[in-house]
């Protein structure tokens, strides 16, 4: 128990080190790049460089058949990883905020290296922990996702204000080789990394075929991609625009980076941790239409203030709202991709899912920048909300069923 213990932690770790860098530059720097006078569509179009995430399934064909220097998933991202630390000192004695074109192709590299970095880390976690872990490991990635958050869009943000746009990107490459150093020393099981035939597991999914067409012969496969693809996207768009909007009213950049950035970032986190003990008492079944409800309300809690011009008190509420209902879906979707990964396969399968993942989730703040610009911040969330709404119409009859099929691999509810 000890043993997966350090590795979850460990592996949340890596996952904390390697996601700050595209949640400071893609959540955090709008709201410098406000200040600096980017629009919200400018701020909207910057999204685009998170697009590597979509070809997560094609950056994950090499992961699965090569070994650099003889290793395989570890090799893969101890390679990465030392690209991205040197792309992030780059990008730290460069730094052109007034200069969109060669702003936007920095952020293009660093999101490549960090998101093909993600897939080995990922692939290996899936290899390294049991089934019986996989809810937990969710639960412990959503959190260092949202401690990512409170740093990237929250504390670098204090740390840009005070010393400079350099220090917080050499700060990350920092972590980012404390990150290396785990990774060398982290104990793995002595099974092969990659392969059809490494690792299997009598508690993973069944396989069907091979290849990737495999994915989808899996019991609720279907169902799981249609979720996978429209539960985070509406209340990830009204988090990235939660900063600037606050700016806009004039509340000042660092009171905003303490309460949105930390407050909100801690308040997914924990609510990431909660939420997965909730989702094994109540069932996956339950959860899901809880949970997406809870978004709905969050985005329409903000239209309504943004239309009332309400104080600053009801817009903190709906901020909180909003990063409880994201801590919550995304702990429990992470969670699922892992059951999903199949044995032999676990690189492809979680960068096929990765990528419709990312796929939907850049789209959103896209349509959501152009509604900011001809509706205002109160129609953007209005329409944000009434797509939570039918998201959670569709959780209804389908989560029941996704709940069904994963009986076998999920734990067991705790007894009443």
């Amino acid at each position: 128990m000890r043993s997966l213990t350090v590795r979850q932690l460990a592996f949340g770790w890596l996952h904390f080190a390697l996601a700050l860098p595209s949640i400071y530059l893609l959540l955090g720097m709008p709201l410098v790049l406000r200040e600096q006078g980017w629009s919200g569509t400018q701020i909207g179009l910057l999204q685009l460089a998170g697009l590597p995430a979509v070809l997560k399934l094609l950056m994950a064909f090499p992961v699965e058949r090569c070994r650099p220097a003889g290793g395989g998933y570890r090799a893969w991202a101890g390679l990465l990883g030392v690209l991205l630390c040197l792309a992030l000192l780059g990008l730290a004695y460069d730094l052109p905020l007034t200069q969109p074109l060669r702003f936007v192709a920095w952020v293009l590299l660093i999101s490549l290296l960090a998101t093909w970095a993600d897939v080995p880390v990922n692939a290996l976690a899936i290899r390294c922990l049991p089934a019986g872990e996989r809810l937990r490991a969710g639960s412990i990635r959503s959190a260092a996702l949202f401690l990512a958050a409170v740093v990237g869009g929250g504390l670098l943000l204090v740390l840009h204000q005070r010393a400079g746009g350099t220090a917080p990107f050499v700060l990350m490459a920092l972590l980012l080789a404390v990150g290396g150093i785990i990774l060398c020393v982290l104990e793995t099981p002595g099974q092969g990394e990659g392969g059809p035939t490494g690792g299997a597991s009598t508690h993973d999914l069944p396989l069907g075929s091979t290849g990737i067409g495999g994915f989808f012969l899996q019991p609720s496969a279907a169902i799981w991609v249609a979720l996978l693809m429209l539960l985070f996207p509406f209340v990830g768009a009204g988090w990235v625009y939660l900063k600037p909007l606050l700016l806009d009213l004039g509340m000042p950049a660092e009171q905003v980076a303490w309460w949105v950035g930390v407050g909100g970032g801690t308040a997914g986190a924990l609510a990431s941790l909660a939420g997965q003990r909730l989702a094994q008492g109540l069932g996956i079944g339950r959860a899901l239409p809880l949970y997406a409800g809870l978004g709905a309300l969050a985005l329409a809690c903000l239209g309504l203030v943004s239309h009332m011009a309400a104080g600053q008190t009801l817009w903190l509420v709906g901020a909180g709202l909003l990063a409880c209902a994201m801590g919550a879906l995304s702990g429990l979707v992470f969670g699922l991709m892992m059951h999903f990964a199949r044995p032999g396969y676990r690189a492809l399968d979680y960068g096929l899912q990765a990528s419709l993942f990312t796929l939907s989730r850049l789209a959103m703040p896209i349509l959501a920048g152009v509604l900011l610009d001809g509706l205002g911040y109160a129609g953007m969330f209005m329409v944000l909300a009434l797509g939570m709404v039918a998201v959670g119409a569709l959780t209804l009859p389908t989560a029941g069923r996704l709940e069904s099929a994963l009986s076998r691999v999920l734990p067991p509810k705790p007894a009443a």
